[in-house]
């Protein structure tokens, strides 16, 4: 499927076979995907929890509005990232580069993130923001329908999964078969309204 046409025919799906299972292939296939996602600096701050123990996905669906794609579909991704990845060894983040060009970006890494929590929180948040939309995407051109997902619990899925301190859950990202159509797009503001030319 072309990229335009992958954006075009994304929607956010409810309902799942619950009996599709993807191959482990195309799991692999779309988490290296995801991975190419930009990260400020390089420091590929998500974490992908893939949860298959249908018992715990029956334990966050019960602390998720009662989601019937927690359960029923065949990927379910809690995704969250680690709020201090720019400190965990970030020179492994540039191993490839020219020396000269890790020796500029692996101390800025440092002066930008120490003591800035809103900072780390925010650039979790754009990262998986990222990384989600590269899944969607990916999965839609597989021939997958999904749903970004916010609407649970954060403190309880934190439990269920057991959530290190030092990281966020930032959202779910459902992928499988759907067993039904989408509701039709409830309308789109126009351009207009929506790109500003220069300042407000």
């Amino acid at each position: 499927m072309e990229t335009f046409e992958a954006i075009t025919q994304r929607r956010a799906v409810k309902e799942y076979d619950p009996h599709h299972r993807m191959t482990e292939a195309e799991i692999e296939q779309l988490l290296c995907l995801a991975m190419l996602s930009p990260t400020a600096f390089n420091i590929q701050n998500w974490r992908f929890v893939v949860v298959l123990d249908p018992k715990i996905r029956q334990q966050i669906r019960a602390v998720a509005w009662d989601q019937a794609q927690v359960t029923d579909a065949s990927l379910f991704i809690v995704l969250c990232a680690d709020l201090k990845a720019w400190s965990k060894h970030p020179e492994r983040y540039w191993g490839d580069a020219p020396e000269s060009v890790r020796n500029f970006v692996v101390p800025a890494i440092d002066s930008y993130y120490r003591g800035k929590e809103q900072v780390q929180r925010d650039e979790a948040m754009r990262s998986c923001g990222m990384a989600a939309q590269t899944l969607m995407l990916a999965a839609k051109s597989m021939g997958y329908d999904s749903c970004p997902m916010d609407g649970f619990d954060f403190d309880a899925v934190g439990r269920l999964i057991n959530l290190p301190d030092d990281h966020v859950i930032a959202l779910f990202v459902a992928i499988g078969k759907s067993t039904a159509a989408p509701w039709p797009r409830g309308g789109k503001l126009p351009l207009a309204e929506v790109v500003i030319t220069d300042t407000f």
